[in-house]
């Protein structure tokens, strides 16, 4: 049913023209299929031709065959017909596969369009924006774009339709064509005023689904289940999907009804018509100014008038629909990645791993910012939020060890994150090797880097396959020599698959520990000159924080390391400590250094470090 296909979204469309930018930029991905949209083209005129052909032979078939009786052109009639139905149904075929083609193309290249373009975006947009938003365009929109292909194709079969059978119809009877046409503007005003609820009722479910399928997925997930579960209220979170699901079935059942009823109007309507040309054929028939063929042939080309009369009525509002898609999926398209390579930018050669910083400041930008795709909206606000980092000075050299400390909201993570390029400096200049960052290739800036964060990501997928996901070229050897280096041996030997055990979502399946050491291994089989690492062992058992330490020391040997500080062990082996104070550096210096001047780094081992290490 057109309405619900194309009612997807609560964007208005009344009143609305199709916007030529909006147009062309969809003709852009239509463009390459051009020479299948022609031979769609002349495919479509074929059918149409063909397909008003049948009711002159069953009319010839009448008149001549049957009135003459002649069994030999009865034969050859029937044959003919055959042949006719046999003709329009390959037709058809071919046109529905063509049709299949070009909008199944044009969902691929809006799909990969905006998942490179998606991934492209800076972190900021992924903590701005809503997932299920997102994933609707990917999911839902790039189909509604596909019926722009559908409707603009059903509208020139349609056009060629009504054009066929009007010029035949005209050939028989005029003054029963003419009567024939008095049904349309039922078919209008029924199209009108059914359509309208069928879309307010498609949008509703879609609505109402959409909402019970946000239910679903943030309950079905491990972090969304334990929290149900340790809070008690599995019964609350059925009552509440119950309700949800509720709404979706007393949607479904006015969809129901009202569809039903709009059909059986125009079946209604479509009787009246066929009645009226048997009324006015016949007594043209009876004195003798028609056919008994004609008027059985003009019956069957009023039935064939209803369903494009019909389809042509609501086309407008259905291309309206199928473009506000276009629109979603260009309105993510639009929003500018922050992080861009520059035309002329270069690899790193043989990177060293030493790090410079120039006078950097920084201040978390309000920029990727796409309204429809956050609930609820921001507030618009193209001032930047206040400065996370000040006039940051700092020079690590190749192979040093240096742990960054400082209270929550210091800059620690900031700055970590400024060397992996997940944001560009505010004000001043990072350098690797010599190299401005923004002058290195991104690809080859994330080679010579390798991080590991406080909660390391895993995918639901073996473990195998979540180390590879570094360096998916690694030999067995390298993979083997990873797994020995971060620990892991012992823990995959007693697991019954091994590497290939499935380490469930996020890695639910496995230990803090584990996990932690899945992301070193990943690490380690990389082989960067760099490492990032947000250390996270103040919440692991004594063996696991053990065999971290004893991972970690590999991951570390021989390269540059910039670590977030969280324990103690950790900052006494730093070759340096930066402090860090509301995005300043106010302290530099080895552990000892740092104690002996009774600053704020020693306050801060005082309160913080040892006081969580006795604990």
């Amino acid at each position: 049913m057109q309405y619900m296909r194309a009612a997807r979204h609560d964007l208005p469309i009344s009143g609305k023209s199709l916007d030529k930018e909006t147009l062309l930029r969809a003709w852009k991905f239509a463009h390459r299929y051009r020479k299948l949209l022609y031979t769609n083209l002349i495919l479509i005129i074929a059918n149409a031709i063909v397909g008003s052909l049948p009711p002159l032979v069953f009319e010839a078939l009448i008149n001549d065959a049957i009135g003459k009786k002649s069994l030999h052109l009865l034969y050859q009639l029937a044959i003919l017909a055959i042949l006719l139905t046999i003709a329009q149904t390959v037709l058809g075929v071919a046109t529905r596969w063509l049709n299949s083609v070009i909008g199944e193309g044009v969902i691929f290249d809006l799909r990969v369009a905006l998942f490179e373009h998606i991934q492209r975006m800076p972190i900021s947009f992924f903590l701005r924006t809503q997932t299920g938003a997102v994933l609707s365009r990917l999911n839902n929109d790039v189909i509604g774009a596909q019926n722009a292909v559908a409707t603009i194709n059903s509208v020139v079969s349609d056009s060629f339709i009504i054009i066929t059978t009007l010029f035949f119809m005209t050939r028989i009877s005029v003054p029963v064509t003419l009567v024939s046409l008095i049904t349309v503007p039922a078919i209008i005003f029924a199209d009108r005023f059914f359509g309208k609820k069928l879309t307010h009722l498609a949008r509703t479910q879609m609505q109402k689904n959409a909402e019970m399928s946000t239910i679903t997925t943030e309950r079905f997930n491990v972090a969304g289940a334990l929290l149900v579960k340790l809070f008690g209220r599995p019964a609350d979170e059925a009552s509440t999907f119950a309700a949800q699901a509720n709404f979706v079935k007393r949607a479904g059942i006015s969809t129901a009804l009202v569809s039903r009823t709009y059909f059986a109007i125009l079946a209604i309507v479509g009787g009246l018509a066929t009645v009226a040309v048997y009324l006015i054929g016949g007594r043209e028939a009876i004195l003798g100014t028609a056919s008994v063929g004609g008027i059985v042939a003009l019956a069957q080309y009023v039935t064939r008038l209803t369903s494009p009369l019909t389809d042509l009525a609501s086309a407008k509002v259905n291309l309206l629909q199928a473009f506000v898609s276009f629109d979603r999926v260009f309105e993510v398209l639009d929003a500018k990645p922050e992080i861009t390579e520059d035309p002329d930018a270069i690899d790193l050669p043989l990177p060293k791993g030493e790090i410079k910083f120039e006078n950097v400041s920084f201040a978390y930008p309000d920029t990727a910012y796409v309204a429809s795709l956050e609930s609820p909206p921001a507030d618009r606000n193209d001032q930047p939020f206040a400065q996370v980092l000040r006039n940051i000075n700092l020079e690590i050299h190749p192979g040093e060890f240096i742990a960054l400390v400082g209270h929550s909201g210091a800059g620690k993570s900031t700055l970590s994150s400024l060397v992996s390029r997940l944001y560009d400096p505010t004000e001043g200049t990072i350098t690797i090797d010599g190299i401005d960052l923004k002058k290195l290739k991104l690809q080859s800036l994330t080679s010579a880097i390798g991080v590991v964060s406080q909660d390391p990501h895993l995918f639901h997928q073996s473990i195998r396959s979540n180390l590879l996901y570094a360096k998916p070229d690694a030999s067995k050897e390298e993979l083997q020599r990873a797994v020995r280096q971060s620990r892991l041996e012992k823990m995959i030997d007693e697991l019954p698959l091994g590497l290939d055990t499935v380490v469930g979502e996020r890695g639910y399946r496995l230990s803090g520990g584990e996990k932690q050491r899945i992301a070193i291994a990943r690490v380690l089989l990389k082989q960067p000159a760099i490492v990032v690492l947000d250390e996270a062992t103040s919440h692991l058992d004594s063996e696991n924080e053990l065999l971290i330490q004893e991972a970690l020391a590999e991951a570390l040997k021989g390269r540059t390391s910039i670590v977030i500080a969280h324990r103690l062990s950790t900052i006494v082996q730093a070759d340096r400590i930066v402090v860090l104070d509301q995005g300043r550096i106010i302290e530099i210096g080895s552990h000892s250094e740092l104690l002996e001047r009774r600053g704020s780094y020693s306050e801060l081992f005082r309160t913080q470090f040892l006081a969580g290490d006795v604990n």
